[in-house]
């Protein structure tokens, strides 16, 4: 039975807040949230690079928020929730077509969906896979987009795999490492976070200004 203080902090947990998330329900939050983000269309909104960050932070000790973690229990639940949630997303997809989308009111999914299928078409199944997993709402409908698609299941999962160890693994073992080396970076958390999802989005961008780079370079050939 859950203590009545224990209760009424989950209840009022803010869903959109990292530090939020994690105080209320520690390392099992961060592997739902995984799984809701990237495999139900409904999680677009949560906060998955900020937590994955906030969360590793939190395994030092040093930010001072009465939250600490384990960090091994934490790749896992991270690294779980992220990959089985994107191959339940997939598997919705194939099931459910484009059925899923059309029924949403949400103009951000339906923004995301668009930029999912401009993803696949322009770079290909393997590259769009791993690139939508830094780009926020992108990586929750981009996995149904691929499953409505006929994107084959072996292509899907290989590349879902290997773009949601590196985003999962890398951004919470980022946030482990700053809170290790740099000493009270709890005071410049917020910027911080900040800092590291504009970084997560380096890799869209340089494939982005490198295809364009090619398209003129085409163009001026032909």
């Amino acid at each position: 039975m859950i203590a009545p203080p224990l209760l009424s902090s989950q209840l009022a947990v803010n869903v959109l807040d990292a530090q939020s998330l994690l105080a209320a329900f520690g390392v099992l939050g961060v592997g739902v949230v995984m799984f809701a983000e990237t495999g139900l269309l409904v999680g677009f909104f949560l906060p998955g690079d900020s937590l994955l960050f906030t969360a590793g932070l939190l395994c030092t000790g040093t930010a001072d928020r009465g939250v600490r973690l384990s960090l091994a229990p934490l790749l896992l639940a991270a690294a779980v929730g992220a990959l089985a949630g994107s191959q339940c997303g997939y598997l919705l997809g194939r099931k459910a077509g484009g059925a899923l989308l059309a029924r949403s009111r949400s103009p951000r999914l339906h923004e995301g969906a668009r930029r999912a299928e401009e993803l696949l078409e322009r770079y290909g199944f393997a590259k769009a896979i791993v690139l939508a997993r830094f780009v926020p709402v992108v990586r929750t409908v981009l996995n149904p987009v691929a499953g409505a698609l006929g994107v084959p299941v072996r292509t899907f999962t290989l590349w879902q795999v290997a773009g949601g160890l590196v985003w999962s693994l890398g951004l919470t073992l980022a946030g482990y490492a700053l809170g290790s080396s740099v000493p009270n970076i709890d005071k410049y958390l917020l910027p911080v976070i900040a800092l590291i999802v504009v970084v997560s989005l380096i890799p869209l961008a340089a494939e982005v200004l490198r295809s364009r780079r090619a398209a003129k370079a085409r163009e001026a050939r032909g």
